[in-house]
């Protein structure tokens, strides 16, 4: 049996595990502000992934349309943040 750093093992762990979503989607949530601006953040109010689809939601209409047309920038500003091709697919509800 190979040695590993604590922290190759966690990554082991998550990379395996089903919690890696939950923990990608909280360090979305830690970014988001710097990533989307001062604006989008204020108003977005639940950020999820499922399946490497990020889930958006808003109550705001107007907000909902702008980041409609901001999907493929919002997938690469995010995957980039994370360090890799995760989300393939946003949406806005």
């Amino acid at each position: 049996m190979g040695e590993y750093s604590m922290g190759d093992a966690l990554r082991n762990f998550l990379n395996k595990s089903r919690l890696k979503s939950g923990i990608r989607a909280v360090q979305i949530e830690e970014v988001w502000e710097q990533l989307m601006g001062k604006t989008i953040a204020r108003y977005t109010d639940k950020i999820q992934i499922i399946n490497q689809t990020l889930f958006i939601r808003t109550n705001v209409g107007p907000l909902k349309q702008e980041l409609q047309y901001q999907k493929s920038s919002i997938i690469q500003r995010v995957n980039e943040a994370l360090g890799e091709n995760l989300i393939k697919e946003v949406v806005i509800q």
